[in-house]
């Protein structure tokens, strides 16, 4: 029970990271299309928010979509194996993609950490601010990934993307 909280409220917070990081891209690109039609002059800092807001965008939706199967996916011969054999490529694939995002955590800290000493030419925000979007999408991709085998392991899931419920 505490689990299915737990990943309830992992979602639920990628979401609103989604959400947000979305209305920081439109707005930037509003600011910029409107400043270079009607004014004549963009502000600089819109392309830095438009590309910083794209890089938490993906690094929020990346496990949304492994869960719901709207990452690129080729299973046709996969889904076309006679027996478990499409059961057990599901579970290899989940677990490949949680121990690629293992082996990558720790490299990616360092690049996040580099960052520190850094600030965006614009915005002047730290850049550990802006790299740490690929250690969360490290992070949550590997949660859902390890999520998805523990489910397939525990008997509770077949493998298949989740169907949300909501619209």
């Amino acid at each position: 029970m505490a689990f299915r909280k737990l990943h309830a409220a992992i979602i639920a917070l990628c979401r609103l990271g989604v959400g947000l990081a979305f209305a920081a891209l439109i707005v930037a690109v509003l600011v910029q299309v409107v400043g270079r039609s009607i004014l004549n002059d963009s502000p600089p800092w819109t392309e830095e928010l438009t590309r910083y807001s794209l890089l938490w965008l993906v690094a929020f939706g990346a496990g949304l979509s492994l869960r719901t199967g709207d990452l690129v996916n080729v299973d046709v011969v996969c889904e076309a194996l006679p027996g478990r054999w499409p059961w057990r490529l599901r579970l290899f694939a989940a677990l490949a993609t949680a121990g690629l995002c293992a082996v990558l955590l720790i490299p990616t800290w360092r690049f996040v950490s580099i960052g520190v000493r850094q600030t965006s030419p614009v915005l002047t925000l730290r850049m550990d601010l802006v790299h740490g979007s690929i250690l969360a999408l490290l992070v949550i991709l590997m949660i859902f990934a390890l999520s998805r085998a523990i489910a397939m392991l525990s008997g509770k899931s077949d493998g298949h993307p989740a169907v949300d419920s909501e619209p």
